[in-house]
C-alpha cells in the first residue's frame, strides 16, 4: 500500500502539466525615481534599504504604545484569523494532490431459504441455515490524476490567495503603527495648544486687570476694559476647545490601541516630542514601493487569478480518476486475515463533459477578465502609492521653510506684544494696539505647532507610505 499511494502520489505531481500562463510581474507604470527640483529639492542617490518603524520614531514612550497596541489590537486579531483562514483554505486545495484512502470493517449476518447459494457459502448447508460474512478493506475513493494540471492550478491560486492575505496583515500592521504614532502627535499638538490658551488667558487676566485699575484712576476708558474682556473670553473658549481635543484623542489612542493607554506615557507637550521623529534615510528609490504590503498584496491576488486561468483551461481535457479496493473476506472472523481471504480491485475511469451549454468556454472567459481586473488593481495601487510618496516628499520639501518663517513671525509678535504692553502702560499707546498685538501673538503661536505638526506627520506619512516593515521576502515573488 505504501508503494502503490507513493506511486499514485508521484505520478500525479509529474505527469501533470500545468496550462496557467506564465506568471512575469508587471512593468511599474510608474518613474524609477522620485521627482526632484523644486520643492522637492535635489535628487539623492537611490537605494532600496528597508526600514522600520524604530529609524523614524525615537521616542521610548511612543515605542511602548505601539508595542501595546501590536499585542492588542482587534484589527490585528482579524488580520491574523484571516491569515489562519486563508492558510486552511490553501491546505484544503493542497490536499487535491494526494489519494482519499478509507478503512472500513464490517459483519454480515444472514439466514433463510438462499442461504445456501452465497458467493462464499454458508455456514452449513440446508434450508434455514445462517450464514456470516467478515471483511476488512481499504478503498481509495476517485483519486484524480492530475494529467492537465486542475488541481495543481487551484493549488496554486490557493497558495497566492494565503500570501495575499498575509500581505493584507502586513498591511494592517503598518498601518496600526503609523495611526498610533499621528494619534500620539496629534495629542501632544493639542496639549501644546491648550497650553498656549492657558498662558494667553493669563496674559489676558493680567490686562484685564490693568485696564480696570486704570479706568477706576482716570486714566483709562471703559472700551479697554472690554476689548481685554474680549480676549480673556476667547482664551477661556480656547482652553474649553482644546481640553475637549485632548480627551478625544485619548479615546482616539485607547481605541487604536485597543487597550486603556497608560497614561504616564503620553506627552505633555509636542515640543517634548518633535526631535524625536527623525527624517528617513535619503535616496529611497521608487522600488521600495515594491515591497509595500499593500501593493504585494495586489500582485499575490493578481497571481492567484492567472493560476485560475490554468484550472479553467483544464476543464475543458478530461477527467482520469482511480479507484480501487483491497481487503480480506471470510466467513469465519478466525480465518478473516488468511491470505486466501485476500482480494482487490482497480477501477480506472476519464469523463469529458462534451455540451455544458458553454459553460466551460464562459468560465475561461471570466478567468481572463478576472486576471485583467486585478492587473489593473495592481497597476492601479503602485500608481497611488507612488503620488502619496510624492505629495509627502513635496510637504517635506517646503515644510522647513515655512516653520523657519513662522518662527520669526512668532519672535516678531512676542516683541510687538510686549512693545505694545509697555506703552500701554506707560500711557503712550492705547489699548487697541495691545488687544491687536495680543491677537497676533496668540494666532502665530498656534499657526507654528500647527505647522510643526504637519512636519512631523509627514514624516511618519512618509515611513507608511514607503512601506516600511516590509512583507517577508520568503513568500514574495
Amino acid at each position: 500500500m505504501r508503494r502503490l499511494g507513493a506511486l499514485l502520489v508521484l505520478g500525479s505531481l509529474t505527469l501533470g502539466c500545468s496550462m496557467a500562463p506564465r506568471y512575469q510581474r508587471p512593468a511599474a507604470p510608474i518613474p524609477k525615481e522620485w521627482p526632484s527640483g523644486g520643492a522637492y529639492g535635489p535628487r539623492p542617490a537611490s537605494t532600496t534599504a528597508a526600514l522600520r518603524y524604530q529609524d523614524v520614531l525615537r521616542d521610548p514612550q511612543l515605542r511602548a504604545i505601539i508595542a501595546a497596541g501590536l499585542r492588542s489590537s482587534r484589527d490585528l486579531r482579524i488580520a491574523a484569523e484571516n491569515v489562519f483562514s486563508a492558510h486552511a483554505q490553501y491546505r484544503i486545495a493542497r490536499a487535491g494532490f494526494f489519494p482519499r484512502i478509507d478503512a472500513n470493517a464490517g459483519a454480515t449476518f444472514g439466514g433463510g431459504a438462499s442461504s445456501s447459494g452465497t458467493a462464499l457459502g454458508p455456514a452449513s448447508g440446508g434450508a434455514g441455515d445462517v450464514y456470516s460474512i467478515y471483511s476488512a478493506n481499504l478503498a481509495l475513493t476517485s483519486f484524480e490524476l492530475d494529467l492537465f494540471g486542475r488541481v495543481r492550478s487551484l493549488s496554486n491560486s490557493a497558495r497566492e490567495a494565503y500570501f495575499a492575505t498575509r500581505a493584507g496583515a502586513q498591511a494592517t500592521r503598518l498601518s496600526l503603527v503609523s495611526q498610533l504614532a499621528l494619534q500620539y502627535l496629534t495629542l501632544a499638538a493639542d496639549r501644546s495648544q491648550l497650553l498656549i490658551a492657558e498662558e494667553t488667558m493669563r496674559n489676558a487676566t493680567a490686562s484685564a486687570e490693568l485696564a480696570r485699575a486704570r479706568l477706576s484712576g482716570g486714566i483709562a476708558q471703559l472700551l479697554d476694559v472690554r476689548q481685554a474682556e474680549t480676549i480673556l473670553a476667547q482664551a477661556r473658549a480656547s482652553i474649553a476647545q482644546r481640553r475637549s481635543a485632548v480627551e478625544q484623542d485619548l479615546n482616539a489612542l485607547d481605541s487604536l490601541a485597543g487597550a486603556p493607554v497608560d497614561r504616564a506615557l503620553l506627552p505633555r507637550s509636542l515640543d517634548d516630542v518633535a526631535g524625536l521623529v527623525v527624517e528617513l534615510p535619503p535616496g529611497l528609490s521608487s522600488e521600495v514601493m515594491l515591497r509595500r504590503p499593500d501593493v504585494m498584496q495586489a500582485e499575490f491576488l493578481l497571481r492567484s487569478a492567472n493560476a485560475r486561468i490554468g484550472a479553467a483551461r483544464a476543464a475543458f481535457f478530461p477527467t482520469i480518476s482511480l479507484t480501487g479496493v483491497l481487503g480480506f473476506a471470510s466467513s469465519s472472523l478466525g480465518s478473516l486475515f488468511s491470505s486466501g481471504a485476500f482480494g482487490w480491485s482497480v477501477r480506472p475511469g476519464a469523463s469529458l463533459n462534451l455540451f455544458n451549454g458553454g459553460a466551460n468556454a464562459a468560465n475561461l472567459d471570466y478567468t481572463w477578465s478576472q486576471r485583467r481586473l486585478y492587473l489593473a488593481q495592481y497597476e492601479r495601487t503602485i500608481q497611488s502609492a507612488f503620488r502619496e510618496v510624492a505629495d509627502a516628499l513635496a510637504r517635506r520639501g517646503t515644510i522647513d521653510e515655512q516653520l523657519a518663517a513662522e518662527r520669526q513671525v512668532v519672535r516678531a509678535a512676542d516683541d510687538s506684544y510686549r512693545l505694545a504692553e509697555a506703552r500701554y502702560r506707560g500711557g503712550v499707546e492705547s489699548f487697541l494696539a495691545t488687544l491687536e498685538a495680543q491677537r497676533t501673538l496668540f494666532s502665530a503661536r498656534q499657526s507654528l505647532v500647527e505647522t510643526e505638526l504637519v512636519r512631523v506627520q509627514t514624516l511618519v506619512t512618509l515611513y507608511r507610505t514607503l512601506g516600511a516593515d516590509s512583507f517577508d521576502g520568503a513568500a514574495a515573488p
